[in-house]
């Protein structure tokens, strides 16, 4: 019984201090916040003009020993791009115009997905034409054939063959700045 009393009364006394402890710390940073708040309140902001000029040699000098400009000087360097990078143009990627971005709209759902969402799941080969089934992500079969467009990057269905299926894509080599034809196979799965 007197070991629990006297639990009861440390565990009183522990929170009594707890309280304290913190009341004084939450009074202290208040005030600290008052005082910083009233002393920035305080300061005014003054306007002091402009400077004026220096004077960098006194006026009872000679104008002999003043140092003129050279007239050469006063044409400046003239800068001659030709044969040069710009150097505020981007090395990494150029930002499409919005007219082409407005050119390339999307204008089937095949044109929409990238090539990597599509699997090959189907090829018929026959006498008047090849054909080509392609699956997406959602699991949605699309019949295809040479001719067909296909993948973000204004790409064409080339060549359907035995066992895979060729997608020639349109990249930009941000090095040259052209356009270039790029095949992707698809293998048949």
């Amino acid at each position: 019984m007197r070991r629990l009393r006297r639990e009861k009364i440390r565990k009183r006394r522990n929170r009594r201090l707890l309280r304290y402890c913190s009341t004084v710390l939450f009074l202290s940073v208040m005030y600290s916040l008052f005082c910083v708040a009233g002393a920035c309140a305080s300061q005014e902001l003054s306007y002091k003009g402009p400077k004026g000029q220096k004077v960098l040699l006194p006026d009872d000098t000679d104008k002999d020993t003043l140092v003129q400009p050279e007239k050469e000087l006063s044409e400046g360097y003239v800068y001659d791009p030709t044969g040069k990078t710009d150097p505020f143009k981007s090395f990494i990627a150029e930002q499409e115009s919005i007219e082409e971005q407005k050119k390339r709209k999307p204008k089937t759902y095949l044109e929409t997905l990238d090539l990597s969402q599509l699997d090959l799941i189907a090829i018929i080969i026959s006498q008047k034409g090849n054909w080509a089934m392609v699956r997406d992500s959602k699991g949605i079969g699309h019949v295809i054939r040479k001719g067909t467009p296909i993948g973000l990057h204004e790409g064409v269905v080339y060549v359907i063959k035995e066992k895979e299926l060729i997608v020639r894509e349109k990249r930009k080599d941000f090095r040259t700045g052209q356009v270039k034809d790029k095949d992707i196979a698809k293998k048949l799965r």
